[in-house]
């Protein structure tokens, strides 16, 4: 009885290890759905903007991996002059060389601006895994490419300044008035996004 029920159980063992392997290496998104999301007139330029760096689409971790090892991504740091990064669940800190730059530039700037006044961070390079994981949890993320996933794009918060998640209008003017500056620099294209509470920001290759 015993012979019996090893033979029975084993193969059922092994089906099922097989299937959850082989769910495990599918990936959550489907690139030709993805692919076939047309970007809003306003959003466009942020996703031309971020080709123009020659960055392949970062389809998981591996791709990412792959441009960190041949140094055309920089680590963020969790703070600096003027900024902090938050807890990043669902992307990753690091970017393009510009971007990374840019970033702290912002950040020196409007801590000048503030008095020593920092912003937070909220997001930085995502790859499509991530953005389908994010998807999962917040219904308001991209179905299609994001500027987010060539790593020149980062988020802002607008209701977290000094690590105080508070609304806060002067120090958002100063954000804002930062933002505009490197705008009209030609440095960046921005969009204040209502639902997420923070500005979407991505560098342009200048």
């Amino acid at each position: 009885m015993r012979k019996f029920l090893c033979v029975v159980f084993v193969p059922f063992i092994y089906s099922l290890h097989y299937s959850q392997a082989a769910k495990k290496a599918l990936p959550c998104y489907d690139l030709t759905t993805v692919l076939k999301v047309e970007p809003t007139a306003l959003y466009k330029p942020h996703l031309d903007a971020s080709k123009s760096f020659g960055i392949q689409l970062l389809k998981d971790s591996k791709t990412l991996q792959k441009y960190i090892n041949k140094g055309k991504f920089h680590k963020i740091k969790k703070s600096g002059k003027g900024y902090n990064v938050q807890k990043l669940d669902y992307s990753k800190g690091y970017m393009v060389s510009k971007a990374k730059t840019t970033l702290e530039n912002m950040g020196a700037k409007f801590s000048k601006a503030t008095k020593g006044g920092t912003f937070t961070v909220s997001s930085i390079t995502r790859t499509l895994e991530d953005q389908c994981r994010l998807r999962k949890v917040n219904s308001n993320a991209s179905l299609g490419i994001s500027s987010h996933n060539y790593g020149n794009s980062f988020d802002i918060s607008y209701v977290r300044f000094n690590n105080i998640l508070k609304y806060n209008p002067k120090m958002e003017v100063a954000l804002e008035k930062v933002l505009k500056h490197y705008a009209d620099a030609g440095r960046i294209y921005y969009i204040k996004e209502k639902q997420q509470s923070c500005y979407h920001i991505t560098v342009k290759n200048y």
